[in-house]
């Protein structure tokens, strides 16, 4: 969420940040009516303040009377009548700010000077690593993941219908074994704090990182309470620490989750609907991280790194894309897209976004920092990427380590969870 003063002091540059997303002219209406509610609350703050000083002058009048043994009667009344335009004022003053905070949670965040400005086309590959596999004579990882009886689509569907997945066998040990491959790795060498948070958060948590308002059609909601199943581990890992103030020898912090991950995935009919590429249900590795605002676009880089070196270690061919303003998430100020390169379907799938969202999601949850004792608190930034996402990892290695005898090799960093050197 913005500051509020945003709308007031930076308008000109907030439009102009809008605009390097690509808004509409809607949104740029949201910031014209915002701007004009932030005049209407300055003016509604001055005027309680008058009526304010003005009823403490006429207390003091009437104190005044009353110790000189003079009539007040009507000072007394003019009290009343101050104290219901007080009330009556507050009342608008707290609807308009109401009405003030609904608008700065519709706008995304600002994105940062190293962001192209533009959509999708204008995204830049930023870094590769290793050789693509040629796509000829390669199965698709649903036709080999069937045959191999470890992904069972069809049972899926008549359990819980479209867009679920049902791993069997090695398939299921090969999810196991990736959870903890992670995990492990960014425990051990990376330094996170392994945090296994429940997968059902109210309203606020959600509102917190950015989900809601905006995305509420996305999300899955519980009947009759105000429960949200977590679309990714970002959402509460990030909240863990709303409301409080930490101290900034804390900083940087880093957390790491596993999750399951539910989303409705509204709007997005006809999009990548073979095998396990877009399910409404899916595993993911979550790592989130607290910097000082001076430090967060060194820990963006850290924290890509470590989503990377999954990659590397899986020997999965990969690349680093650079999102332009266009393209980059609501709440993100700067993305990196990590691809991951699936021959069977000949295509680069995301895998991971790592993005440092500022002070954003910060001020929505209002978690913050004190620099020194006695120091005013400062909002934290917040960064978060995934490392990884299971299901098109399991498809990249589906179709990266295919055998032409109709056999998967497992990638050597995997073999000691799996137990074995090979799937079929």
């Amino acid at each position: 969420m913005h500051d509020m003063r945003a709308l007031r002091e930076q308008v000109d540059l907030l439009r102009d940040a809008m605009r390097r997303r690509g808004a509409d002219d809607g949104l740029l209406q949201v910031i014209d009516r915002g701007e004009g509610l932030d005049r209407d609350r300055r003016t509604l703050i001055q005027a309680v303040e008058e009526r304010k000083a003005a009823r403490n002058n006429n207390s003091q009048e009437v104190a005044r009377r009353k110790k000189a043994r003079e009539a007040a009667d009507d000072l007394i009344a003019r009290g009343r009548e101050l104290g219901d335009e007080i009330a009556r004022l507050e009342g608008e003053l707290d609807a308009v700010e109401s009405r003030l905070r609904g608008i700065l949670l519709e706008l995304p965040n600002t994105t940062l000077s190293e962001v192209p400005a533009g959509g999708e086309e204008c995204n830049r590959v930023v870094r590769e690593w290793g050789a693509p596999r040629d796509s000829a004579g390669v199965r698709p990882h649903w036709e080999i993941g069937a045959a191999l009886g470890i992904i069972d689509l069809e049972r899926a569907a008549k359990i819980s219908g479209s867009g679920f997945v049902c791993y069997r066998a090695l398939g299921a040990r090969l999810v196991r074994g990736l959870i903890s491959f992670f995990i492990d790795l960014h425990v051990g060498e990376h330094g996170y704090e392994e945090v296994w948070p429940p997968v059902l958060v109210n309203r606020a948590t959600m509102t917190g990182t950015g989900q809601l308002p905006k995305f509420e059609d996305d999300a899955y909601a519980v009947k009759g309470e105000d429960l949200f199943l977590i679309p990714t581990a970002e959402v509460p890992v990030t909240n863990l620490y709303r409301d409080e103030i930490l101290e900034l020898d804390v900083l940087p912090k880093g957390f790491v989750a596993y999750t399951p991950c539910f989303r409705r995935e509204a709007g997005s009919a006809g999009k990548d609907t073979r095998g396990i590429l877009r399910t409404h249900e899916f595993d993911k590795v979550e790592l989130v991280r607290y910097a000082a605002p001076e430090d967060s676009a060194r820990q963006l880089e850290i924290l890509t790194r470590h989503a990377e070196t999954a990659l590397e270690r899986l020997g999965i061919p990969h690349r680093r894309k650079l999102l332009a303003a266009g393209d980059t998430g609501f709440s993100s100020a700067m993305t990196y897209d990590l691809e991951a390169w699936a021959p069977g379907v000949g295509a680069w799938l995301e895998v991971s976004s790592c993005s440092n969202f500022t002070d954003f999601q910060a001020r929505r949850a209002n978690i913050r920092f004190r620099a020194a004792k006695g120091d005013k608190p400062r909002f934290i930034h917040t960064l978060n990427g995934s490392g990884l996402a299971l299901p098109r990892v399991i498809a990249c290695i589906l179709e990266h380590y295919q055998n032409t005898g109709g056999t998967v090799a497992v990638p050597e960093v995997l073999r000691p969870y799996l137990g074995t050197d090979r799937i079929g």
